[in-house]
């Protein structure tokens, strides 16, 4: 992937007898502003391919490149300077220099950042400075700096932590730019970063590296720019209407709240086995209990599944809880809690997600599970509800489930195949059965039915929520029904949980429960096709 800022104008004029301490992947080239692609060897080093060079001459340039910047420490130690930095006090970002300019110029400023390219010109020399908000060109010249501090200006690597004081300056190509008085090296890059016109295209590495990924693909650091934003603006819009902001317990001596398989670990000094959350629901409710009326938190929560582009084993999960409402006002609050925060990030309630336009603008559709199962998958529902009927569905449509096959998960795998991918649109999927819905208040009429609801978007669930079942002697025998599904193979079912249980005897109100997937959500508002693309740091194998 290119560059910001990359037009390769300019004549190219290689250093054919680099002088000792240089680094000799590095070219020169004359031209203000001019990036220029570094040698090969950089690719290499960040694991992009290049057909053109044998690896075992790539290799060979890496260790050489290797050495020289290791032979720079020393030329920065006899100079007297501490080639890992110091405190630097910064008083403008690039983005600042180049928005403030006509206030700016001719003032002076102090900016720090990554070196990303550094272009001589005869007795002047270029660099673009990196920073968090974007680039900055560097002029450094004799005049401005001493002789002896411009040379050493030179010796600065691509990838060096630079800061620079200077005038703020338009050059005679019109780029505004920082005229050099006086720099410092704030750390030095040992490794080269990936050569400039290719980038760090290796998927597995951009995630493995995402430290190198951040840095030579700007999309990328934009993309979780937009994450802390989408987050920030989460929780600006429920303190604004009297959510408190709380923490749980990442480790529970029983696990709950959703149907999914947990890690475990071991308390050495209780000498306990713990399990790291599913879910955030269960302690959130007892706060409920407890007298707080409108609850939230955004938290990490931990599956032992399998991975895809739409699941990690840790991820981060918002729930939130208000007493005294139901699913329907879980709707109401999702629609204005996600397009909220889609205005907020791109201005409209419209994105582009992978070729498709999305439109967050309240209301969504209702679509109810029953006639959604009906008509997308042609199965009545009533159908799946017994173990005869589910396992005869299974085989008629050779459903290819990973446990047995009980109405839940039957029902589940139909949803998945059949209805989930066809919903792009925001959609409410809602009265959901009971038996995928073992904390959700049952429907009076309809008691096989209960108050929840999924909202769909782009073929992926977004959010589930609930009318909470508040009835302790109702929820006692769902934990027994879930107890019976683990005794027939399913382990995803839930555990038995006195403690909530008598929580519910202490009182719950109606209460509205709602749960939202940062991670996809983010996913839809960068257009990020995986997870993994919008989680810093996701789960890897070890390589060999």
């Amino acid at each position: 992937m290119g560059e910001n800022g990359g037009t390769g104008r300019g004549g190219m004029e290689e250093l054919a007898h680099p002088r000792p301490g240089r680094d000799p992947g590095q070219r020169a080239t004359e031209g203000d502003g001019a990036p220029v692609a570094p040698a090969s060897v950089d690719a290499h080093a960040a694991g992009t391919d290049r057909e053109a060079v044998a690896p075992e001459a790539e290799g060979a340039r890496l260790q050489e490149v290797l050495k020289a910047r290791r032979a720079k420490l020393e030329f920065w130690r006899r100079r007297g300077v501490d080639p890992f930095g110091r405190r630097y006090d910064v008083t403008h970002h690039a983005r600042d220099v180049l928005e403030g300019f006509p206030q700016l110029e001719g003032q002076a400023v102090r900016v720090a950042g990554r070196l990303m390219a550094l272009r001589r010109h005869g007795r002047a020399a270029f660099a673009d400075l990196q920073d968090v908000t974007g680039r900055i060109q560097l002029l450094a010249r004799v005049g401005p700096l001493p002789e002896e501090d411009y040379r050493a200006f030179l010796e600065l690597d691509r990838g060096d932590w630079v800061g620079a004081e200077g005038t703020v300056i338009r050059t005679r190509r019109g780029e505004i730019s920082v005229e050099v008085t006086d720099f410092v090296l704030l750390g030095k890059s040992l490794y080269p970063l990936p050569e400039k016109w290719h980038g760090l295209q290796n998927v597995d590495l951009r995630y493995r590296q995402r430290y190198v990924d951040l840095i030579v693909n700007p999309r990328v650091l934009e993309t979780f720019k937009i994450r802390a934003q989408v987050i920030r603006e989460i929780r600006n819009f429920l303190d604004r209407r009297g959510f408190y902001e709380v923490e749980t317990p990442v480790l529970h001596l029983i696990y709950g709240g959703a149907a999914a398989r947990p890690f475990v670990t071991h308390h050495n000094a209780l000498d306990l086995d713990l399990y790291l959350r599913i879910a955030l629901e269960l302690h959130l409710k007892r706060l409920i209990v407890g007298g707080m009326e409108r609850v939230y938190e955004i938290g990490r929560v931990f599956r032992n599944e399998g991975i895809s582009t739409r699941h990690n084993p840790e991820f981060t999960m918002l729930e939130l809880y208000q007493a005294f409402s139901d699913y329907e006002g879980m709707m109401e609050l999702t629609e204005q809690l996600v397009s909220h925060v889609a205005r907020a990030v791109h201005g409209t309630t419209v994105v582009r997600y992978q070729g498709q336009e999305i439109d967050f603008a309240p209301p969504w559709r209702r679509l109810s599970f029953a006639e959604a199962l009906e008509t997308m998958a042609g199965v009545r529902l009533d159908d799946v509800l017994t173990d005869e009927g589910a396992q005869r569905v299974a085989r008629e449509r050779a459903l290819e489930l990973t446990k047995a096959p009980t109405p839940a998960a039957v029902l589940d795998e139909l949803v998945d195949v059949y209805v989930q991918p066809r919903l792009i649109q925001p959609t409410f999927l809602y009265d959901y059965p009971v038996v995928l819905s073992p904390l959700a208040r049952r429907i009076p009429d309809r008691p096989h039915l209960a108050y929840r609801f999924e909202a769909l978007v782009a073929g992926m669930e977004i959010a589930n929520a609930f009318s909470e079942l508040n009835d302790p002697d109702d929820q006692r025998r769902r934990f027994e029904e879930q107890l019976a599904a683990r005794a027939r193979g399913d382990d995803e079912a839930h555990q038995m949980d006195e403690d909530y249980i008598h929580a519910l005897e202490i009182g719950l109100p109606a209460t509205g429960g709602l749960g939202i997937g940062i991670d996809r959500l983010v996913m839809l508002l960068t257009d990020s096709p995986s997870i993994r693309d919008v989680i810093l740091f996701p789960l890897m194998r070890p390589r060999d």
